[in-house]
């Protein structure tokens, strides 16, 4: 619990992909944005993401294993929410944010919550099959290289675990498949990317092997679980 208050300044890395949206976003325009959201940020977004945000912890909560990886844990929303047999790591990009998180532990009492970090999701400092299950929230459209973190995340779980992630993906068709377009010349301003696909997170042979289920408001968000079945073996992400 004691960790929870410390400042760990982790590693900052920076890649590319071939997989990605139109506009790309490196880890200082993440920062920048979320510098800029963090005092606003439950307010502005904590209504909107409740329903994926407590969908994820919900399905995290029923799967075996204690110990949890929260990637992107922002200002910390989703940790009340975890059951108390779930051991809790949490990461950050943001510091703005993660001193918000540290905040809400404290407030909340909660006990089992082991760490909360400074850390690039796609090039994290944990030790290969670190975790039971890793979830990550509202981030697969925010990192420069969301294959890399798919990657990394696959490294840090368990052979037999879970990867569970909470995501807006652009639409296939429609309206909203126009609006999201237009919206996506404002990433870097918004920190995210409104016209993110999910095959750019998934690859084909983890999209057939992957559940994707709507969650509410109006299916705006999907929630994803991937059973992890990899060796423990890292797997290599390579540039397109």
């Amino acid at each position: 619990m004691s960790d929870v208050l410390q400042d760990d300044p982790g590693p900052i890395h920076r890649g590319r992909t071939g997989s990605q949206p139109r506009s790309a976003l490196d880890a200082d325009a993440v920062r920048a944005a979320y510098r800029r959201w963090a005092s606003i940020y439950d307010v502005v977004f904590g209504g909107i993401s409740a329903f994926g945000r407590k969908r994820a912890v919900t399905a995290a909560n029923a799967l075996p294993g204690e110990r949890v990886l929260e990637v992107g844990v922002g200002t910390g929303l989703a940790l009340p929410h975890y059951a108390p047999s779930k051991r809790i790591t949490g990461i950050d990009l943001s510091e703005d944010m993660l001193a918000r998180a540290r905040q809400r532990v404290v407030q909340r009492q909660l006990g089992n919550i082991d760490d909360l970090a400074v850390m690039d999701a796609e090039a994290t400092t944990f030790e290969t099959a670190s975790f039971d299950i890793a979830v990550a929230m509202f981030v697969a459209s925010v990192v420069p290289n969301p294959r890399r973190l798919l990657a990394e995340l696959k490294r840090v779980v368990k052979p037999g675990g879970h990867i569970l992630f909470v995501n807006h993906f652009l639409a296939t068709s429609g309206p909203r498949l126009a609006v999201e377009r237009g919206m996506a010349r404002a990433s870097r301003s918004l920190g995210w990317h409104p016209d993110f696909a999910v095959d750019a997170l998934l690859p084909p042979e983890d999209l057939v092997r992957a559940t994707l289920l709507p969650v509410p408001p109006a299916g705006l968000f999907t929630l994803v679980t991937l059973p992890h079945g990899g060796s423990m073996q890292s797997e290599t992400y390579r540039d397109a």
